[in-house]
This record gives structure tokens, C-alpha cells and sequence, in this order.
């Protein structure tokens, strides 16, 4: 069972790497400015997920390194499409609410998977995913045309921003091996009084904060967080280390709603509504995040000791 889910993982990695290279493929065709560098940082990533299981690591590595160079030497722009305001709305009117059921189904069908059938992992979000979409051309009578044309667009308008999750990732594994938690236990180590419990706590609450804030990724910061603060300061001094690893995980994600580093949560809006503001959802969500900081203080302190 766990080797068939593994095997279904790379075929999802696979779908989304021709994706790419179907995007790649229409600003190849196109008029736009800079098409050549922008076609080839879509051709670049597709076979970096396609086929980046079979590819020598020097090579992956040599794919990453040119990602960058096509975006230093900014011959990358993301797509421009103009919206059919008239036949949007009259989508809207038509639909109404039935535009939330796919996105409804597929979280749901993601959570039955991983509930009830554990070697399902990481594909269980990939398979909801497919459902989702078949719902999604059953409901809205979408041809698979329109469906490769709204993908390609959606991918064009989001741009570069699509693969920060992945760099972030990268980016948590390197801090980690590298010994950042150790250096972080030292310089937190003349701060923290030994066995104070509510500065431990605090400490350990805004460091997930600051450091997800950093890395854009709350699961990255929790490793190198707990490691060298939680560990030491919180549930060696008697915490819960459950709760005290719940609650420092929900903290981490009130950094997430502070940072443009967290590219799915506060910049793929932005460019999806073409919002004025790069900063316009992070400015909304601020004052929810710094009260929620509070109270997970306050829960650590009280709920983990």
C-alpha cells in the first residue's frame, strides 16, 4: 500500500511538472516581453518536478541555480490576462455558492484519506485534488480546454511566487543541518533564566513567530524552534511536551500571517485579485496575529506547566 502511494506521489509530481511545460509552451507562443527567459524558467521547473526523482543531484542543483539566474537577471514576468468582467458575474449569479463545493470536497476527501488510510501521506492532498477538479467540470459543464487554459493562466498570474513553499523547504533542511538550533539554544541560553517558566514560554511562542516570520514556513521554524528553545526552556522545566508542541506549531502560523515570505498565504492572493497593495493582506491580517500571539503566550504558560 505504501509503495502504490509513493508511486501515485510521482505521478501527481509528474502531472504538475506538464503543467509547467504546458505553460512553458504557450509563453513560448505568445507575444509577451521576455518570453524566452519566462518560457524557460516554466521549461526549467517542469522537468525539475517531473522527472527530478531520476535526476542526478548535480544536475537538479545546476536546474535550481538557473531558476535563479533567469529571475536575477529579470528575464521572468508573470502573465497579464484581462478579465470578462461580464461573463465573471454572470458565472457568479449563475453558481452562487456551488463555487465552494470543489474546494469543500477536496479538503474533505485530503482529510478522509489521511484519517482512514495512513500510507496514503502526501498524496492524499493530490488525489482530493483530482476529485475536486472532476466535480469541478461536472458542476460548471467545463470542457478540459477551459481547464487547461484557467491552469496556464493561474500559473502565468501567481509567477514565481508558485515555488517558494519548495525553496522554503529547502531552506528549513539546510538551517537544521547546519546547526542553527544550537547556536539559537546559546544566544537564548543568557537571556532565559533557568527555570522561569513564563519567560521560557514567551521566548519559545515568539521565536516560532519571528522565525516563521524568517523562513515563511511554520514547520520549518518548529524543528530549529524546538530544538533550541522549546527543548531546553519549556519542557525541560516540566511542560507538557504535547501541548507545549501544539501550541508552538499555532504560534509559528500567526508568523505566517506577518510575513510576504509565506508565499501561499500572503502573496499568491495578492496576485490573484491583482491587488494594488503587496502588502494588503498581510496589513488585514496583522491585528488578529499579534492578539493570537498573546493568547498563545498565555496558553503555554498556563495550559503546558
Amino acid at each position: 500500500m505504501e509503495a502504490f502511494f509513493a508511486n501515485l506521489l510521482e505521478f501527481f509530481y509528474i502531472l504538475i511538472g506538464l503543467q509547467f511545460a504546458f505553460t512553458g509552451y504557450k509563453v513560448l507562443r505568445s507575444d509577451q516581453d521576455k518570453r524566452i527567459g519566462t518560457a524557460l524558467f516554466w521549461f526549467d521547473l517542469a522537468i525539475l518536478f517531473a522527472l527530478g526523482k531520476w535526476l542526478p543531484a548535480i544536475i537538479s542543483g545546476a536546474l535550481v541555480l538557473l531558476l535563479a539566474v533567469i529571475t536575477l537577471v529579470k528575464h521572468f514576468v508573470t502573465g497579464n490576462f484581462e478579465q470578462d468582467e461580464e461573463r465573471a458575474e454572470a458565472g457568479a449569479d449563475r453558481f452562487g455558492n456551488l463555487v465552494f463545493v470543489p474546494v469543500i470536497v477536496m479538503a474533505v476527501t485530503a482529510l478522509a484519506l489521511a484519517q482512514f488510510v495512513p500510507a496514503s501521506g502526501a498524496g492524499a492532498i493530490g488525489i482530493g485534488a483530482i476529485v475536486a477538479l472532476v466535480l469541478a467540470m461536472a458542476i460548471f459543464r467545463a470542457p478540459f480546454q477551459q481547464v487547461l487554459h484557467e491552469s496556464n493562466r493561474n500559473v502565468q498570474q501567481v509567477g514565481s511566487t508558485a515555488i517558494l513553499p519548495q525553496l522554503l523547504a529547502a531552506l528549513g533542511v539546510i538551517f537544521v543541518n547546519a546547526g542553527v538550533g544550537e547556536i539559537v539554544t546559546s544566544i537564548f541560553g543568557n537571556l532565559v533564566p533557568e527555570g522561569n517558566q513564563f519567560l521560557g514560554a514567551t521566548m519559545y511562542v515568539i521565536a516560532m513567530v519571528v522565525f516563521t516570520m524568517i523562513m515563511g514556513n511554520a514547520f520549518a521554524a518548529f524543528t530549529v524552534i524546538t530544538a533550541g528553545i522549546g527543548i531546553p526552556f519549556v519542557i525541560m522545566q516540566g511542560a507538557n511536551p504535547a501541548i507545549a508542541g501544539a501550541l508552538a506549531m499555532t504560534a509559528g502560523y500567526c508568523g505566517t500571517l506577518l510575513t510576504p515570505m509565506a508565499g501561499n498565504f500572503n502573496a499568491l492572493p495578492v496576485a490573484l485579485l491583482e491587488m494594488k497593495s503587496e502588502y494588503g493582506v498581510i496589513k488585514r491580517q496583522a491585528p488578529i496575529a499579534i492578539a493570537l500571539i498573546v493568547v498563545h503566550i498565555v496558553l503555554m504558560y498556563t495550559w503546558a506547566f
